[in-house]
């Protein structure tokens, strides 16, 4: 038996999900242990192997493939805890990323202080060199003030090297001498060179994403190699890939040398399962994906069947928050998962997040020394969770714990526990809508018109009340939606992706210029695709697209491109059409007048992995599909009433469960509305209708 072994540590759970060749899944989810991740990788594996009926030794030395996703770079750059980085950067230039791009919202608001930048200014060296725009060399590199300042840096213990000259896309020269300097002078100090990372137009993105490159080098490399030194001392002896923002996974190493792209990966992987989930039912290839964890509550989409990127990825609020610069799956996350922390502000109103109970010390419920009241500790005093049956029953739940700390918010809004309760679970639903509305309504995507696919180990609790506030008809709860991230993990391809920057206007087009540029991308992804080959990764593709915009516009959007150089003014013109046609869809505005200026070009290279085959969809079948137990369970206007609760695991395929009743799975729970209803699948999928049958 070979199994393939996929895992994804949130700040709360780590979730595994093990595939076996036959097509069998399982999941495994246990704490995760911040202090060292192995732990709780290893709690979850115990768990899956025990579902399997295999020693957790034998799992790990069948399984031919390990994935791992990990918010430890994401929660690094929230928290602050990155290592100390110089930046590098032009004479005449440091302070770019003090004034970031300018943006604000809420221009008139000056209560807010102004961010601060992602790397302090006393951090900031300055350069004597200068690049022009056209790569010609303005200012030639100072090369003994450069060594001065890279000897500085090492009598002041810098940890890590951000370096972004001005114009190193057009001539990278300055920027990879610098980086020598840095070989010689600094040996074993990790640096990252913007033309090497980012080779895009906009500094202060270039700049951005080089400087959390950096910052997270120290941190990201032991991480990742301690991980893989505790899975080959359990003995376990397969691939190790990590996840990558853009929804696909590559090597450890590679991953070592640039983990800008573990940023944001967990999140990513979920609209890359969302999207199998609506092929497998068939609703469609428009899929909103929603991802209720722990800490937070993520959302995707895939469009037309494809997954959504974007370089507009921040750490943070945007314009005030880090840019990350790389293309990633469109992932927006916002501070709402089952462990926010509900809270009463100064001016008396309730509030939910964006700051979480985390792992450590957890919900008060999890009876660990939390003391602040969250949305899981909502969720057991309405009657939704069963004290005895969180984690299947390996996890038991402190109800008094919970209404202590409710009871607090009850005090602050003047009505009673449950009223409490409801109430942050009800604005929980609203900012969690909200976030919907920002990736579907904002950019001319109806959500009533899409397939939902629902996933995250808190989902369930409300997904039913912000479907039914969507108008959303095709929902979809997996079974294993618990994992959701973890089970895009099973579907994904190892991806790598290169950029080069040519600037040119389609009423004057560079043929030359362009094609150069396309040729660099093909020798990069060719190097990367052959490495693959060599170990019997033959199974390749590159796809091929254009950052552009109308001329005179600030912002732009991403082009296919159907053909990978450009011969004649035929292949110009289709380009020119392929823009007008996405332009059209964004924005539902179409300019055939203005030129389209072209900036950035890029290259997508896929190399295929196995698949473990799908599990067979089972036709439906009789059963009693009785409720199991009662409990009272609080539902708003309509008070406590006896809600049927039912086993998951004792539902035939086929079996509809009208509400109100609670749906009890081992690693997380469906709540069914007062006239509304779940139907179990044959694929095991719970299928949610918001309208009374």
């Amino acid at each position: 038996m070979s199994y393939r072994i996929t895992v994804d540590t949130g700040g709360t759970f780590t979730d595994m999900v093990v595939a076996s060749d036959a097509g069998r899944q399982v999941i495994g989810k246990a704490p995760t242990t911040p202090e060292r991740i192995f732990h709780g990788m290893k709690d979850a594996l115990d768990t899956a192997a025990d579902e399997l009926g295999v020693a957790p030794e034998q799992l790990l030395a069948e399984a031919s493939v390990l994935i791992y996703g990990t918010t430890r770079a994401t929660n690094a750059i929230v928290q602050g805890k990155v290592a100390k980085t110089a930046f590098l950067t032009t004479q005449g230039f440091p302070d770019t990323l003090v004034l970031k791009e300018g943006g604000k919202h809420g221009p008139h608001d000056f209560t807010q202080d102004f961010p601060d930048p992602y790397i302090p200014q006393k951090y900031t060296f300055e350069i004597p060199e200068r690049i022009d725009a056209e790569g010609g060399v303005r200012t030639p590199l100072d090369e003994a003030a450069a060594r001065e300042i890279v000897t500085r840096l090492k009598a002041h213990n810098f940890e890590a090297i951000a370096v972004c000259l001005m114009w190193s896309i057009m001539n990278p020269g300055h920027e990879q001498a610098v980086g020598r300097m840095i070989e010689e002078i600094l040996p074993g100090v990790p640096y990252t060179l913007s033309h090497e990372l980012v080779p895009i137009i906009r500094e202060y993105r270039r700049a951005s994403a080089t400087a959390i490159d950096a910052s997270l080098k120290p941190l990201m490399q032991e991480h990742l190699r301690q991980m893989e030194s505790d899975l080959r001392g359990a003995g376990y002896k397969g691939e190790i890939l990590v996840s990558t923002a853009v929804g696909g996974c590559m090597h450890v190493e590679e991953l070592a040398a640039r983990p800008i792209h573990t940023v944001k990966s967990g999140p990513a992987m979920a609209p890359v399962a969302g999207l199998n989930y609506a092929r497998i039912e068939e609703f469609g290839s428009d899929v909103i994906i929603c991802d209720a964890g722990g800490t937070t509550f993520d959302v995707g989409l895939v469009r037309d069947g494809e997954v959504k990127f974007t370089r507009d990825t921040w750490i943070g609020p945007q314009w005030t928050g880090h840019i990350l610069a790389i293309s990633s799956v469109d992932v927006r996350s916002i501070g709402a998962g089952g462990g926010s922390i509900a809270w009463i502000d100064p001016g008396g109103l309730l509030r939910v997040g964006p700051h979480s109970a985390g792992a450590v010390p957890g919900p008060a419920c999890y009876g660990a020394g939390g003391d602040q009241p969250t949305v899981t500790d909502a969720a057991l005093v309405l009657g939704y969770l069963d004290a005895q049956y969180f984690l299947g029953g390996r996890m038991a739940l402190d109800m008094a714990a919970a209404r202590k700390v409710i009871e607090t918010i009850a005090e602050g809004i003047g009505g009673s526990i449950e009223e409490a309760a409801y109430a942050i679970m009800s604005l929980a639903s609203e900012y969690m809508i909200k976030a919907i509305h920002d990736i579907t309504v904002t950019e001319g995507f109806n959500p009533a018109e899409s397939a939902l696919v629902a996933g995250g180990g808190a989902a369930g609790l409300n997904i039913m009340t912000i479907a039914d506030e969507l108008g959303c008809k095709r929902v979809i709860l997996p079974k294993t939606a618990s994992a959701l991230s973890a089970c895009g993990m099973q579907f994904s391809d190892i991806i790598a992706e290169h950029s080069a920057s040519k600037v040119t206007l389609s009423g004057n087009f560079n043929y030359d210029g362009v094609n150069q540029a396309l040729e660099a991308i093909d020798d990069e992804l060719g190097r990367f695709v052959k490495t693959l080959e060599s170990r019997g990764l033959e199974d390749s593709s590159i796809e091929y697209f254009l950052e552009a915009r109308y001329l005179f516009q600030v912002w732009e959007l991403d082009v296919p491109i159907s053909i990978h150089r450009f011969r004649d003014q035929k292949d110009v013109d289709a380009l020119v059409a392929a823009f007008h046609d996405v332009h059209e869809r964004v924005f539902a505005v179409r300019d055939v007048e203005s030129q389209v200026e072209c900036l950035n070009w890029k290259g997508r290279a896929r190399v295929r992995l196995a698949h473990p085959p799908e599990q067979a969809v089972g036709a439906d079948v009789s059963g009693d599909n009785k409720p199991v137990a009662e409990r009272a369970a609080y539902f708003g206007p309509i008070g406590r009433i006896d809600t049927p609760i039912y086993h998951g695991n004792e539902l035939s395929h086929g079996a509809l469960i009208t509400g109100p009743a609670i749906i009890e799975e081992p690693t997380t729970t469906l709540v069914v509305n007062p006239g509304m209803s779940a139907r179990l699948s044959g694929a095991d999928n719970y299928l949610l209708e918001t309208e009374a049958n």
